[in-house]
């Protein structure tokens, strides 16, 4: 049962230790504010979460696995809504959402008429 236990456990920190890797990188790769925001906040909890799993299970039914229950549970509800009052803040202070692309990076679209489109 032990060797189970120990599997689950390292099956699941390593998981979480990826989920954290994946949001670094993340955060190097992306170049917008709200991109590197969502990278950061999804990992951070997803990582952090199933790192606390993984030594739920070693902890066994302790004060230990309280203690973690508690930690994972604050992570759980203030995580989100800390990236989300990060992100209305910087929106409501006027950094601009980089959703448009140019015309040159898609081409003409079905309406548009132009030489490239086969109007004159």
């Amino acid at each position: 049962m032990t060797g189970a236990l120990d599997v689950a456990t390292a099956v699941l920190l390593v998981i979480g230790g990826l989920f954290c890797v994946v949001g670094g990188i993340g955060l190097h790769r992306f170049s917008d504010f709200y991109q590197r925001t969502h990278a950061a906040s999804v990992t951070d909890t997803a990582g952090a979460g199933l790192m606390l799993l993984g030594l739920m299970f070693q902890g066994g039914v302790s004060m230990v696995t309280l203690k973690l229950i508690l930690v994972l549970t604050f992570l759980l509800f203030t995580s989100p809504a800390i990236a989300h009052a990060l992100v209305k803040a910087a929106h409501g202070h006027g950094l601009a959402l980089e959703l448009e692309v140019s015309d040159e990076e898609t081409g003409p679209g079905p309406g548009d008429s132009g030489p490239a489109a086969g109007g004159e």
